[in-house]
């Protein structure tokens, strides 16, 4: 990855009567742009993220979407979906004066980067995705990962009762909606917690640490549940019809998948690569979920060097 850089611009992006998005603007003023979509929904944009790009090449546009990071109402719920979010993502581009841009997106960041190419193809010029969600919820929140982690499992189930735990999106959705500040803020933590325990191959306890900060459990775990309980806001394999692909089969894409990914499990962009056999899939072997595990990350970089020449 490319060495820390700071943005030349930052700004607040009123989208909505409710919601503002923060915004910044790093790398080349004169650079071909390309926009990072983060992960969650609800997880905000880090500094490193950045680092994807080569700031001599790339104009880097990152964002906060809805409620996440430092866009505002934190957490908020209200006018939040997927199709919200892909006309935010047109709002920055025109906002920021750009005809046409490099799209890249991890995890939930890469279903949000298909949803908003299929939508504005002709404003895409490439496609870098980092695993690819859709809706393997069952096997992360219900029965799969649990076999893998149960240490974590266990604790992940602690806040709710066990007669609740036949849906456990849906018992966590009326914690993390309870108005018992303790109730929500424990079943936030928990949900986060889960996650972080099992996004690396090898667990790191500082990010893991991550999950027991209130502000960021609350945004990241609310935001999170309220789109898997919908579904996403869209019917199941949508991105993935063939009509769907057709308006975007033109658009050169990489997508680079952790082989022991337990939250976006290679399934699904191995069924991405079957319906658009032109775009290149990594399967990294020594790699979970994160995208700061090395050979997911080396791959990455390397396709944003290629596509900074398109």
């Amino acid at each position: 990855m490319y060495p820390p850089i700071e943005p030349y611009e930052t700004g607040k992006l009123k989208v909505s009567d409710i919601h503002t998005l923060y915004y910044e603007v790093s790398g080349n003023r004169e650079g071909t742009p390309v926009v990072f979509l983060h992960g969650g929904p609800g997880g905000g944009t880090d500094p490193k993220d950045r680092s994807f790009f080569d700031p001599t090449k790339y104009k880097i546009i990152l964002f906060d979407q809805r409620g996440a990071g430092k866009s505002t109402p934190t957490a908020s719920l209200e006018d939040n979906t997927t199709w919200d979010l892909v006309k935010d993502i047109e709002k920055i581009r025109e906002h920021l004066g750009i005809s046409k841009w490099h799209v890249f997106g991890g995890s939930w960041g890469s279903t949000l980067a298909l949803a908003y190419a299929e939508t504005h193809p002709a404003k895409v010029k490439s496609l870098v995705l980092r695993y690819v969600f859709r809706t393997e919820l069952r096997f992360f929140y219900q029965d799969g990962a649990s076999h893998l982690f149960p240490e974590a499992w266990e604790e992940f189930i602690a806040p709710i009762p066990e007669t609740e735990r036949g849906d456990l999106m849906l018992a966590y959705h009326a914690q993390l909606n309870s108005t018992d500040d303790e109730t929500r803020l424990r079943a936030a933590r928990a949900w986060t917690k889960w996650e972080f325990q099992t996004s690396k191959l090898y667990v790191d306890p500082a990010h893991v640490a991550e999950a027991e900060k209130d502000d960021f459990a609350n945004a990241f775990a609310s935001i999170e549940n309220h789109y898997f309980v919908n579904d996403g806001f869209m019917r199941d394999g949508q991105l993935l019809d063939k009509q769907e692909i057709d308006k975007i089969r033109h658009i050169p894409c990489v997508i680079v998948q952790g082989r022991y990914d337990v939250v976006c499990p290679a399934t699904t962009a191995f069924a991405l690569k079957k319906v658009w056999p032109e775009v290149t899939l990594h399967i990294v072997p020594d790699a979970g979920h994160s995208s700061r595990e090395p050979g997911t990350a080396k791959l990455l970089v390397k396709a944003t060097d290629e596509f900074a020449h398109i």
